[in-house]
């Protein structure tokens, strides 16, 4: 399954994938893309209406009189009131021929659709009615994105009925484009939900949000070029809809209701949303409401963390869910697939968000796919909502996973939620195989002894197959005891070095021979003699002026031994591998001139040298 698909970078057009080479598609967020934006115009971070006093910076549109507008006089205390000076629109003909006859040059369609957002969103609903008199069949779209979104921002039921009503009017004028209002409005709907409370500068979330957005694309593969094109698309439309967010607050504020929502405002909002539905009927296609789904999740599940935690509570929750499951009733099929990339990008409440709408709507998505993903990206809080509200159970997978990376607070977590013995086991032989000491230390004793002194051969086995080259991990396991018998771990050693079986790793079976078998041990015996001998022959025949026999025996024990025991003590565990053991019981056995016992334990053999050592000498 590729869960990071290019699709999710689509918002704004329908069917267009981020590899599209349309041109019209490209271009940065012209009116007939976004909203405001062209090329040659300002951008739409100079926005039409100024926070303070609400007056026009631009020169808006004046309603023309024709048989397709009402071309109602513009209110006095209305914020449209500087609509006075009427640009010179080529309209391609007489003012009695039909809109989808007239024809609007390309800078004259921006203009209109920036007097139009200043009219609806001033709630100039006059003035925003006679601006559609005067679109073209393309502005008429245009208008018909400008009018829906401002659903988002309705406050009470004059508004609604004022919005609907205006949609109706585009739509019952030539409005078509209902694919590209749904997919943009849906986008704009997601951001509107996560930053109601925000404290976040706009500023800085478009910043942070471009910053997220580069990761995201670095992790995927593909053509560079179309990653920067769609890098670029997606950062103009969170820039766009962010900016519309801070006019239609500033306008709010202005009028004195604040930029808390209600319940019933977004009940109220929904219904809206739900009536321009209808009004599309047949023109939205399943495609259409499963690509609106998208957009609608892709700025939750990227940007999730930009926005206030718990952004996802109470209204915010309702106005997302009521928006998704519109959408899912409408014919959008891919809500496993969004689920699935919010826990991947541990958007917490996305994913607790789509578990109550595939609830609700019987839908089966996959838990426990998405509990892999969230543990392979180390989303702790998301993999606690689908274990505690999904119910999600399939924990060996991810466990194993996070032990072969060696992440420990996601095995630990694993741990702490409960894991079966033999999933204890496995995470144990994974982590060991890719030499991730930390996780394996912390395994090792909780697997239970019953569970691995059977297992013990194909543990080291399996770990030895599936290793990335360094053994350290089975090293670790051996110098660990880990069977609590040093008899036993060595006897298990031994047996894997002496194993004919070719299914056995040639290197393993190395590894084993040369240091923690029989045959190592007394390789390590046969040494240390040879060290004796050599030692005592640079005593009796050495021709130094520093004659050895003469120094105190202390001192000359400590020349022969003390590297033996620094190197003992610098092996970490409780077992030595076999070659320096025997090293080990040669030497206590020169010093206490008796024959040591053969499985003497590395504790009670560097006791006998210590007895030996000048105690100065052993703690320096």
């Amino acid at each position: 399954m590729e869960v990071d698909r290019k699709k999710n970078l689509q918002i704004g057009s329908k069917g267009k994938e981020v590899q599209s080479k349309n041109p019209r598609r490209e271009e940065p967020l012209a009116s007939s893309e976004v909203d405001m934006d062209e090329p040659d115009a300002p951008e739409s971070g100079d926005m039409i209406v100024d926070g303070n006093n609400g007056s026009s910076r631009e020169s808006p549109l004046q309603p023309m009189d024709s048989k397709n507008s009402k071309g109602c006089a513009v209110k006095p205390t209305s914020v449209s009131s500087d609509f006075g000076e009427e640009l010179d629109l080529d309209l391609g003909g007489e003012k009695s021929e039909t809109q989808q006859e007239r024809k609007l040059s390309r800078q004259d369609r921006v203009e209109l659709c920036r007097s139009f957002q200043l009219a609806v969103s001033s709630h100039d609903w006059e003035s925003a009615e006679g601006l559609v008199g005067m679109a073209d069949a393309q502005g008429l779209n245009d208008v018909l994105c400008v009018a829906v979104d401002a659903i988002w921002f309705l406050s009470d039921r004059d508004e609604l009925l004022a919005i609907v009503g205006l949609i109706k009017r585009v739509v019952s004028e030539g409005a078509k484009d209902f694919t590209r209002a749904a997919l943009r409005t849906s986008f704009l709907a997601s951001c509107v939900s996560a930053c109601r409370g925000r404290s976040t500068s706009l500023a800085d979330a478009v910043s942070f949000m471009g910053q997220k957005l580069h990761e995201r694309l670095q992790e995927s593969q593909g053509d560079e070029v179309l990653k920067a094109e769609a890098s670029a698309k997606v950062h103009r439309f969170t820039e766009w809809a962010l900016k519309c967010i801070g006019l239609h607050s500033r306008v709010r504020e202005n009028r004195g209701k604040g930029n808390h929502d209600t319940v019933i405002e977004v009940q109220l909002q929904l219904s809206a949303f739900k009536i321009f539905l209808d009004l599309a009927d047949n023109e939205l296609t399943g495609k259409d409401f499963t690509e609106a789904f998208d957009a609608a999740c892709f700025p939750l599940t990227l940007f999730s963390t930009t926005f206030d935690q718990g952004w996802a509570s109470g209204i915010s929750a309702a106005a997302v869910q009521g928006l998704l499951e519109l959408l899912v009733e409408g014919g959008a099929d891919n809500v496993n697939q969004c689920f699935l990339e919010a826990a991947r990008y541990g958007s917490t409440e996305l994913v607790r968000i789509l578990l109550q709408v595939a609830q609700r709507n019987s839908l089966d998505i996959d838990v426990d796919l998405a509990l892999g993903f969230a543990a392979h990206y180390g989303k702790i809080e998301t993999m606690g909502c689908l274990v505690e509200e999904g119910n999600a159970i399939g924990f060996l997978g991810p466990l194993m996973r996070a032990a072969e990376r060696g992440c420990l607070q996601v095995v630990e977590w694993f741990v702490n939620h409960g894991c079966r013995e033999m999933e204890l086991c496995l995470a144990l032989t994974a982590a060991t195989s890719n030499s991730q000491i930390a996780v394996a230390a912390y395994l090792l004793p909780l697997v239970p002894q019953h569970v691995l002194a059977p297992l013990s051969i194909e543990i080291i086995k399996a770990a030895g197959e599936r290793t990335t080259g360094s053994l350290q991990g089975v090293d670790f396991l051996l110098r660990s005891d880990f069977l609590n018998d040093p008899a036993a771990t060595y006897a298990v050693a031994d047996s894997i070095a002496r194993c004919t079986d070719e299914a056995v790793d040639a290197k393993l079976r190395s590894f084993m021979n040369e240091h923690w078998s029989e045959a190592a041990f007394c390789a390590g015996f046969e040494s240390a003699q040879q060290h004796f001998v050599n030692f005592m022959r640079i005593m009796e025949r050495g021709e130094s002026p520093i004659r050895l026999g003469d120094l105190p025996l202390e001192l000359v024990i400590a020349m022969a031994y003390l590297p033996l025991y620094k190197e003992c003590m610098n092996s970490n565990g409780r077992l030595l591998p076999q070659r320096l053991r025997g090293q080990l019981v040669e030497a206590a056995s020169r010093l206490e001139d008796r024959q040591v016992e053969r499985d003497s334990q590395s504790r009670e053999l560097l006791a006998i040298l210590e007895h030996h050592i000048p105690r100065f000498m052993i703690q320096t």
